[in-house]
């Protein structure tokens, strides 16, 4: 939005603008031609003698009358003076001279990640002018003779040193009287490392959680990767994180956690699943000493509740941040950064302040349980969730649930590879506000509902739009995906779908597959 009009009141009557500079003042007249200097032998004119002070006292005596009081007095006649400039008259006043100013421009910021682009030039011009001339040097009259202003500035002078020292004077007593009476301010007994934080503020839960997160570089086998965030899931040495983080080091890379007392420990990766975007890493000869972060139950979160992000935001290692749940069960998908893969999930929204760098690292409640794992956010700069391009925080930040992430460690640490659930049928990946579509054909020319799978068992065809599943409205692909994954195989949900025009319901129970292929 342009601001070059802010401020202009419309339907006021504009007011004239002044002059951009000075008027030019008038040209002193030149002096009067004097006579010549008599000759030294001329007889000079003999100086009147003072006259005798008057008997009533009256200072200055009086002097000659004169026709009328002028200052200052006139010497010899005068040119006239040239024309007065139309600024000085009372007519209609001329056109005011041109304003000068520098040249040069202003950029008005873009928003929305557009290229700042040149706005108006304030002053902008040629520059091939000279800003006018103000004006020829202007000589003060002569003053009066005797005592006048500047024996009074002088005294004015003299009064404002000695007002100023007494009163210094009378600021240092008091200030040294205030010393030895006590000052006002209140100083603590206490040192600041002496201070005692409950385990329910911001600090406290800081100071238990960060000894259990980690900083974690991930780094490919031709020396490409990047940094993320973890934390202990168990005394054995788990790291849990985010897929995308480590994904680099997964066939023949190098990872590493550091902790926040500086201890770097390498690692491995035990399982990953690129779905889910979850993922555990194994320290090597890991510490006997570990202190897993306690898992909290995110079904319970409700919007509004307190939270903590803890991660290395751009490298920053150790970063609190803070904020509230600005909702549940958002339908996200985001990239891996590579574009060749996505991932989805029912987030936890936040507006604690999370960048890159924050991924895999644990949003906390206020009591410090783990609700979710930091994974993704939105941002102008990166036009999407999980965009490769390094963006900021606009207050959008996504966490996988930990009871979902809980399950898929678990699945992880034991097997190696993700178990997800599934109703066995495909659906559109297209953004819509109908619901999630069974397409007509599956991937690579299967069939769009699996043969005896439970969306076959439970009657569903190509074509029937999904609109909700148990009482979470579907609006698209995605947003199905996401919410099935917050499930795990074996439970029972009600589909609700719309076939010709009617809407059906049924129960159904959800099959499980094996594996990211």
């Amino acid at each position: 939005m342009s601001t070059e009009n802010e401020g202009i009141n419309e339907g006021t009557t504009p007011v004239p603008p002044a002059p951009s500079a000075p008027p030019v003042p008038v040209e002193t007249p030149s002096a009067a031609p004097q006579p010549p200097v008599p000759d030294a032998g001329a007889p000079t004119t003999p100086l009147p003698q003072t006259p005798a002070a008057p008997a009533d006292g009256a200072w200055p005596p009086p002097t000659a009358p004169a026709a009328a009081t002028e200052w200052p007095p006139p010497t010899a006649p005068q040119a006239a003076p040239p024309a007065v400039p139309a600024y000085a008259t009372t007519g209609a006043p001329a056109a005011p001279a041109p304003a000068y100013a520098e040249p040069g421009t202003h950029a008005y910021g873009a928003t929305d990640g557009a290229v700042p682009q040149a706005g108006a030039a304030f002053g902008s011009g040629s520059g091939g002018g000279q800003p006018p001339v103000w004006g020829a040097s202007y000589q003060q009259p002569a003053p009066k003779a005797g005592k006048g202003r500047g024996g009074l500035v002088a005294a004015l002078l003299i009064a404002a040193l000695v007002a100023g020292g007494l009163g210094g004077g009378i600021g240092y007593t008091l200030a040294k009287n205030d010393d030895s009476s006590g000052s006002t301010t209140v100083s603590s007994s206490t040192s600041g490392g002496a201070v005692k934080r409950d385990p329910g503020t911001v600090a406290g839960v800081a100071a238990k959680a960060l000894p259990s997160t980690v900083t974690i570089e991930a780094e490919s086998s031709n020396g490409e990767g990047g940094t993320g965030t973890g934390f202990v899931f168990d005394t054995q040495g788990h790291i849990v994180t985010n897929n995308h983080v480590v994904a680099d080091a997964v066939d023949g890379g190098k990872v590493t956690a550091t902790f926040p007392d500086g201890k770097k420990y390498n690692a491995e990766v035990v399982g990953h699943a690129q779905g889910y975007d979850v993922a555990v890493i194994k320290l090597k000869n890991a510490p006997s000493n570990l202190k897993p972060l306690t898992l909290g139950n995110s079904d319970e979160v409700a919007v509004g509740d307190s939270t903590i992000a803890i991660g290395a935001p751009f490298g920053l290692s150790n970063t609190v941040t803070t904020g509230i749940i600005s909702a549940k069960n958002r339908p996200v998908a985001s990239s891996d950064g590579s574009g060749s893969s996505s991932s989805y999930m029912s987030a936890l929204q936040t507006d604690a302040s999370i960048n890159p760098g924050n991924s895999g690292g644990p949003l906390l409640d206020a009591q410090g349980n783990v609700i979710g794992i930091n994974s993704a956010i939105q941002s102008t700069g990166s036009g999407g969730l999980g965009g490769a391009a390094q963006s900021g925080s606009i207050g959008l930040g996504f966490a996988i649930p930990i009871n979902q992430a809980k399950y898929v460690a678990q699945q992880l640490i034991k097997t190696g590879e993700p178990v997800y659930a599934k109703i066995g049928a495909s659906v559109s990946l297209d953004e819509s506000t109908g619901g999630a579509k069974i397409t007509d054909q599956g991937a690579g020319g299967s069939d769009a509902v699996e043969a005896g799978g439970p969306a076959a068992e439970a009657g569903l065809k190509p074509g029937d739009v999904i609109t909700k599943l148990d009482d979470t409205v579907i609006d698209s692909g995605p947003t199905l995906i996401g919410e099935i994954w917050t499930h795990q195989p074996g439970d029972k949900v009600t589909i609700t779908y719309e076939r010709d025009g009617k809407t059906h319901t049924v129960d159904l129970t959800l099959g499980s597959r094996t594996g990211d292929n």
